[in-house]
Formats: structure tokens, sequence, C-alpha cells
């Protein structure tokens, strides 16, 4: 009987999902920063996002293309720890 193969998480697949529900994530705070600024968050954003200021078109670009960028940053580290010591498994 042959062992069964464990297959890996997809690099690609888990990028675009986490990237994208970074990017989602940050353009909701800024919608809620706007609808309720008495309870903004935007200091966050600034202090987690290089360049980011509050608010212009250019920096929300800026913010966005980020935080899908921190996505893949994450992406990049975790999937394959995860794959190697799923396979260890």
């Amino acid at each position: 009987m042959t062992p069964a193969i464990k297959p890996g998480l997809s690099l690609s697949a888990f990028g675009h999902a986490t990237s994208l529900f970074l990017a989602i994530t940050f353009v909701l705070c800024v919608g809620f920063d706007l609808l309720f600024p008495q309870m903004v968050m935007y200091r966050s954003w600034q202090a987690l996002l290089p360049g980011f200021t509050w608010i212009s078109w250019s920096s929300f670009l800026l913010g966005l293309v980020e935080s899908y960028g921190y996505g893949w940053y994450f992406t990049l580290i975790w999937v394959p720890l995860y794959n190697v010591f799923n396979a260890r498994r």
C-alpha cells in the first residue's frame, strides 16, 4: 500500500486570497473612517503603510498596493513553512 500524498498549499491561490483580503480590509477601513470621522483608524494605517497619508487618491492607491503587497509577503513566508511541516507529518 502506498502512502497518501499530502498536497501542499498553493502559493498562488493563497497569495491572491490573502492579498485581496488585506486590500478589501483596507478599503473598508478607509470607508469606515470617511463615514465615522469621530472613530478614525487611519493613524494605524499611517504607522503600517510607509508613505500613506490621510487622504488623497495617490495615498489611497499607495495604501491599496502596499496592503496587497503585505499579503504576498505573508504568503511567501507562511506557505512554504506550512508545506514543509505538513510534509513531515
